[in-house]
């Protein structure tokens, strides 16, 4: 069998193929919690553009924050607080006991520890390596 890169504009569709096949599997090996769900909270400005956003999904009794989002314009405002807030209130909701999110920003790791997640994991480029003192920080909180 030959390996190729799947074409650009067809990525989206195989990568969703590949993921549902593969939960799909583990369901037979596992046992999911009734809170296997997706969701995206969005907030707008007065103008009616978006200003922020979080993506998240609940699996396992656990919340995964996959992406959140501020503009610029609307930092230092508490919008990303909200937006935290308004995703573990829901997942808390669903039966998750936990929270869990990656990143690799200084500042986001500062946001995150100072909400309550803590460190449980982490991957650090050396100084030979690129790019140099690259860190990506794992981490959690019990909701």
């Amino acid at each position: 069998m030959m390996i190729v890169a799947a074409g650009e504009n067809e990525q989206s569709e195989i990568a969703a193929v590949i993921e549902a096949a593969l939960l799909a599997s583990l369901a037979t090996v596992n046992t999911q919690a009734e809170n296997n769900n997706s969701f995206v909270l969005i907030s707008r400005g007065q103008n009616g553009a978006l200003a922020g956003g979080l993506i998240g999904h609940t699996s396992y009794g656990w919340l995964l924050i996959k992406v959140l989002w501020v503009d610029e314009f609307h930092r230092g405002a508490g919008l990303g607080k909200r937006l935290m807030a308004q995703a573990e209130g829901r997942a808390r909701d669903a039966g998750c006991h936990s929270a869990w999110l990656d990143t690799s920003s200084e500042p986001a790791h500062a946001f995150y520890s100072h909400l309550g997640y803590a460190d449980f994991g982490q991957l650090a480029n050396g100084d030979d390596q690129h790019p140099a003192g690259h860190h990506r920080w794992f981490m959690k909180k019990a909701l």
